[in-house]
C-alpha cells in the first residue's frame, strides 16, 4: 500500500476521532436511547447522520468518487467511529451495513449499485442480510449449508419461503439482501423493504443493544422477487458470501477494538483519580496489571487486524487469517472490557458510563460473525488438511 493512501487514509480517521468524540458521545446520554433497547431510534440516527455529512465523515470509508479504502486504511478508520457504540451508526460504517455495501460494490450489476448500494453509502437507507435461520428449526447458522429457505423459478420471477432468524436491523431496513436454496444451490436476492411476504414476527430480547432495529426473527412467504434482482447466477450464494465474509469479520473487529479503546480510556481515568486504602486504585498491583495487560492485548489486536487486512489486500479471500484474526481479537477485547468493568468496580457494571455496554456488545461479537469454537474447528480441519499434503 502507498504511503499516499495510508496519509490519507489518517486524516480522514482523525477527521472520524474529533467528530465522535466532540458529537456523538454526548449523544450517549440522549434520553431517547432505550437502556437495553434496540439502537437509537431512527429520528435519532437521522439527525447523526445530517450532522455527519455536513462534518464530511458519512460512509468515510468509500470516496466520492465510489472507490473504496483498501482494508488497512478502512482499519484505521473504522477503529476511531468504534470509539462509541453511536459512532459506526452516525457515520454509517455500521453492520450490517458496511458489509452490504462492501458486497455490492464488488459484485453488484449496474443497475444493482443504482438502486441498492446508492441509498446505502449516502446514508439515507439501512440494509439487512438474510440468511441465519431459526436454531430450533434445524435451520442454517454458523453452518450454511444448512439452509432450509428454499426459491423456485416461476417465469422471470422467484419465489422465495422460509424463516429467518437473529436478522440484525430487519425492522426498519429499506434494502435487504435475502439468502436461500434453489436446486442449483445458494442464491442471493435483493429487495425492497419493507414487503408484505416479508414478515417480522419478533424482535429477539439479546444482550447487546447498538443495532438499530435488534435482531429479529422473519417470516418469509411467497416473496417474489424479480430475476434481475439475483445477485450472479443461481448456486452463486455461497461464493458471493465468501466475498463478503472476510471483509466483514474483520470490520467488526475494527469497530470493537475502537470500543474496547474507549473502555481502556475511562477505567484508566478512574484508575488513576479514585483513591482507596491510602493511594490511587492505579498503584495497587492488582489493579495496574490489569490495564496493563489490557493495554498489550489492545496492541496485539491492532496488530493482528492489520496482519488480516494487509492479506486481503493481496486479493486472497482471507478465510483462514479472518478467522484466526476473528478469534484472537475478539477473545483479547472481552478480556479487556472485562478488566475495565473489574478495575471500575460497582461503577463498571452500572450505565453511568459507557463501559457496562462495550461489555455486553463484546460479548455478543465473540458469537457474531462465528463463534471463536467455529473458527478454531475450521482451522483445525485446514491444519490437517495442509499436513496431508506435505506428507503426499
Amino acid at each position: 500500500m502507498s504511503g499516499i493512501g495510508m496519509e490519507r487514509a489518517l486524516e480522514i480517521a482523525d477527521k472520524v476521532e474529533a467528530f465522535v468524540r466532540e458529537t456523538i458521545i454526548p449523544y450517549e446520554k440522549d434520553p431517547r436511547i432505550a437502556v437495553h433497547g434496540h439502537g437509537p431510534p431512527e429520528v435519532l440516527l437521522t439527525e447523526m447522520r445530517e450532522q455527519a455529512r455536513a462534518a464530511g465523515v458519512l460512509t468515510p470509508h468509500i470516496l466520492p468518487d465510489g472507490s473504496h479504502l483498501s482494508q488497512r486504511e478502512t482499519a484505521v478508520v473504522l477503529i476511531r467511529s468504534g470509539l462509541s457504540p453511536l459512532g459506526p451508526l452516525a457515520c454509517n460504517t455500521m453492520a450490517p451495513d458496511e458489509g452490504n455495501m462492501y458486497l455490492l460494490g464488488k459484485v453488484g450489476s449496474p443497475e444493482q449499485k443504482a438502486r441498492f448500494l446508492k441509498p446505502l453509502v449516502a446514508g439515507e437507507a439501512r440494509s439487512a442480510f438474510f440468511m441465519t435461520e431459526p436454531a430450533a428449526e434445524g435451520g442454517a447458522g454458523s453452518d450454511p449449508s444448512m439452509m432450509q429457505t428454499t426459491c423456485v423459478a416461476d417465469g422471470n420471477h422467484w419465489v422465495v419461503n422460509g424463516r429467518k432468524a437473529f436478522i440484525t436491523g430487519a425492522q426498519g431496513a429499506k434494502v435487504g439482501i435475502v439468502m436461500a436454496k434453489s436446486q442449483d444451490g445458494a442464491c442471493m436476492f435483493l429487495v425492497d423493504l419493507p414487503d408484505p411476504a416479508i414478515r417480522i414476527e419478533r424482535v429477539l430480547d439479546t444482550i447487546d443493544s447498538s443495532m438499530p432495529g435488534g435482531h429479529s426473527v422473519v417470516a418469509i412467504d411467497n416473496l417474489r422477487v424479480p430475476a434481475d434482482q439475483m445477485l450472479g447466477a443461481s448456486g452463486e450464494g455461497f461464493q458471493y458470501a465468501q466475498v463478503r465474509l472476510s471483509p466483514a469479520r474483520l470490520s467488526h473487529c475494527m469497530r470493537w477494538l475502537g470500543g474496547a479503546m474507549r473502555a481502556q480510556e475511562i477505567a484508566t481515568a478512574y484508575a488513576c483519580k479514585r483513591h482507596a486504602f491510602g493511594k490511587p486504585l492505579v498503584d495497587h498491583e492488582g489493579v495496574g496489571f490489569m490495564l496493563a495487560e489490557n493495554l498489550i492485548d489492545l496492541r496485539q489486536a491492532e496488530l493482528m487486524i492489520d496482519w488480516c487486512a494487509g492479506v486481503l489486500d493481496s486479493g486472497s479471500l482471507g478465510t483462514a487469517e479472518s478467522s484466526m484474526a476473528k478469534v484472537a481479537v475478539s477473545e483479547a477485547l472481552m478480556r479487556i472490557a472485562d478488566k475495565c468493568v473489574q478495575v471500575m468496580g460497582g461503577t463498571g457494571v452500572s450505565g453511568d458510563t459507557i463501559v457496562e455496554q462495550i461489555f455486553r456488545e463484546v460479548r455478543a461479537f465473540r458469537i457474531y460473525d462465528g463463534p471463536t469454537e467455529v473458527h478454531k474447528w475450521s482451522l483445525a480441519k485446514k491444519i490437517k488438511r495442509d499436513f496431508a499434503k506435505a506428507q503426499a
